[in-house]
């Protein structure tokens, strides 16, 4: 068990606030869990609230609990990894796949596979999500980032936070989106009614939810191919916000319409492309991913249908 002694030298700050300029080894959401959990004291008193005030002079105890092994089995599920070095991996995440354990679900998850597949995971996320950094839904395809150790998971998930990662989606939607672009900005926030489901909320009742769009091709007023650009991270962000244009994403069985047009198997919704920095070196790296194949054939038939010349989509088909 670890133990650490700070000593706050100016007042009037919040306690999260104060231990995340002390170490630079957790991310704010994991010293947020520490403070909750009772690992910390103020003036040798056990404090619970991320946002009590430090004054100058307090006296704060971080205890850091012994790293706990994996409660995850490792499973030997064939996965597409795009690329790893010692800090990360990036990973093709299939349609169908769980990201993590939960709600029910407690096998034939990604990070089951990845237990099998990578020598080593960070374990910041805990025991049932030891490396993820970010999630995409367990029927959305496409990358996602995998950190090896803390270190590298502190930096990645401040590059998200920072949105100095950039994270690239291509989406299918129902009708013609008049927009060639344009960039949503709402609160999203648990449904009122249907607690299984996101939705968009007034000001200041959610989260904020930023996402960028682009019109790639509209196939006459039946469909429109979007790219999305990610600047917040926010459960079924792109699924929700697509909904709110008018304009649910094609084959979405939760936030799309009752009769769908089209033979897809889940939303067709496919992260493509992410951009972040190497945590030890310092390099900007891009890595893509093109569209799966089930995308890809409904894309190609839409294209032939509407006499679409696919040149321009060589980087998703």
């Amino acid at each position: 068990m670890d133990k650490r002694l700070f000593i706050a030298e100016t007042p009037c700050k919040r306690l999260d606030v104060f231990l995340s300029e002390q170490t630079d080894e957790f991310t704010r959401s994991r010293i947020k869990k520490l403070i909750e959990d009772g690992n910390v004291t103020v003036g040798g008193k056990i404090t619970q609230k991320a946002g009590a005030d430090i004054k100058s002079g307090d006296v704060v105890e971080l205890t850091v609990p012994e790293a706990v092994e994996y409660a995850v089995k490792a499973e030997n599920i064939p996965i597409d990894i795009v690329y790893q070095d010692e800090d990360f991996a990036i990973v093709n995440k299939p349609k169908g796949m769980t990201v993590h354990i939960g709600s029910g679900v407690v096998e034939g998850t990604l990070v089951n596979a990845l237990l099998y597949a990578l020598d080593t995971l960070s374990g910041i996320g805990g025991v049932l999500r030891p490396g993820i950094v970010h999630r995409i839904d367990k029927d959305t395809t496409g990358l996602l980032v995998v950190a090896k150790n803390d270190k590298a998971h502190v930096s990645l998930a401040s590059q998200i936070a920072e949105k100095t990662c950039k994270r690239t989606y291509y989406a299918l939607l129902e009708g013609n989106v008049k927009e060639e672009r344009g960039e949503i900005v709402t609160d999203i926030g648990r449904h009122p009614t249907d607690r299984l489901k996101m939705s968009v909320l007034p000001f200041g009742q959610g989260k904020v939810a930023i996402t960028r769009f682009e019109t790639v091709v509209r196939f006459g007023g039946d469909f429109t191919l979007c790219r999305f650009e990610l600047q917040t991270g926010r459960t079924h962000q792109i699924r929700v916000h697509a909904k709110y244009m008018g304009h649910p994403v094609a084959g979405d069985p939760v936030y799309g319409f009752k009769k769908q047009k089209l033979p897809a198997n889940g939303q067709l919704l496919h992260a493509w492309k992410l951009e972040l920095t190497h945590p030890t070196s310092g390099q900007r790296m891009t890595f893509t991913a093109k569209l799966p194949s089930d995308f890809s054939e409904i894309l190609q038939k839409l294209c032939a249908k509407y006499q679409v010349d696919t040149s321009h989509l060589t980087e998703i088909l």
